[in-house]
């Protein structure tokens, strides 16, 4: 566990928010996922043991047409508090033009 982590941020939850943008990603990019999966076991291994996996906005673009619930719900874990300073994420940001 790192120093920076300390038993108050333990007592909360930690949130693993995964999403693709595209139905195609979700189908082909399969190691993507694989890895997004996998960060739930990386916060464990830093210490919570309460770990929620957010992944209902899978093949939803974040082009603002799209509601994205899941996303929604993460916001509002923060900003209660719910959450233990932990919030994980895999590839945030895409280059325009890309898949």
């Amino acid at each position: 566990m790192s120093e920076r982590i300390t038993p108050s941020h333990l007592s909360r939850k930690a949130l693993v928010y995964i999403r693709q943008s595209s139905m195609h990603q979700v189908r082909n990019h399969t190691e993507s996922k694989r890895l997004q999966y996998a960060m739930k076991e990386r916060v464990r291994d830093l210490g919570w043991s309460e770990v929620e996996v957010i992944d209902e906005d899978q093949g939803r673009s974040a082009s603002g047409t799209v509601a994205r619930s899941g996303f929604e719900g993460m916001v509002t874990h923060v900003c209660m508090g719910n959450v233990g300073g932990a919030v994980a994420a895999r590839e945030l940001f895409t280059r325009s033009g890309t898949s």
